[in-house]
């Protein structure tokens, strides 16, 4: 009986820190990578064409790996398409949101930072959190519209520009009353990938959190009552990576996806309609 196949789904390459920590707490897993490039950022996106957009890749994604679970590494496509992706298609999905919840917990000065996309900061379950869980803090919630895309090139060789880097993460350092920013959650799964970069930049030191390891230990979690079964035609092997662009699109980012072990590239071509 092979083992359960993993399929981890973003905008792009975001969520390779989720893989990461997935691959850490399932070192046996079979992993596939997915990433709808062809539509990157999806910050930008309208909401229902985005939805609709996600459900049509996840559609074609699932018909191709025969998955045993999905995890949505992207909190754009959590916030916006999860309740709709596990109405409509059998098989268990793990959602990324913004980790409010601990940051307010863990937080001394109560005032937290939330670094999402703009498309995040706009979503009515991100407000719904602050308001659930995060009331008796003062919250900066700030949509980056660059900071997704300083990450991708990163990963693609160019150097982060620390002056642009430092604007992006401005809006979330506080001070009020004595008090400032003491934690800041990192609200698009692309932000820990300039976690070092931002260090240099911050202007004093924060707690920056990560939903990665939770997000890994949820699926394990999952994985307990997921039966392992044979696909029922050749599917992608472990640490294949299925772009939604064609080859000549997607050419400068394989580099990177093979740095982070997703070495075997195959090409959707989605386009986006």
């Amino acid at each position: 009986m092979s083992q359960p196949r993993i399929l981890l789904f973003d905008s792009g390459m975001g969520g390779l820190t989720v893989a990461r920590s997935v691959r850490h707490e399932l070192p046996f897993a079979h992993l596939v990578y997915s990433a709808d490039n062809a539509a990157f950022p999806y910050g930008a996106w309208e909401e229902r064409a985005l939805v609709q957009r996600i459900l049509s890749v996840m559609g074609k994604l699932i018909e191709r790996v025969e998955p045993g679970i999905v995890v949505i590494a992207c909190n754009t496509a959590s916030t916006i398409a999860l309740a709709q992706l596990r109405e409509k298609f059998d098989v268990p999905f793990v959602g990324t949101v913004p980790a409010i919840k601990p940051a307010a917990a863990q937080s001394k000065s109560h005032i937290i930072g939330v670094l999402a996309t703009p498309g995040t900061v706009r979503r009515e379950y991100t407000h719904a959190l602050i308001h659930d869980f995060a009331s008796h803090c003062h919250v900066s919630l700030h949509g980056a519209p660059k900071l997704a895309e300083i990450a991708e090139r990163k990963l693609k060789g160019v150097p982060a520009d620390l002056a642009e880097l430092k604007a992006e993460i401005a809006p979330v350092f506080v001070e009020e009353g004595g008090r400032r920013t003491d934690v800041v959650v990192l609200g698009c799964t692309h932000y820990p990938l300039l976690a070092d970069e931002m260090a240099k930049v911050e202007p004093w030191v924060v707690r920056y959190i990560d939903p990665a390891p939770a997000i890994a230990r949820r699926v394990a979690d999952v994985l307990k009552d997921v039966a392992p079964k044979e696909p029922s035609k050749p599917v992608p092997p472990h640490n294949s990576v299925l772009l939604t662009s064609t080859r000549s699109a997607a050419e400068d980012a394989l580099p990177a996806y093979a740095k982070m072990s997703f070495h075997l590239p195959e090409f959707l071509d989605l386009k986006v309609q």
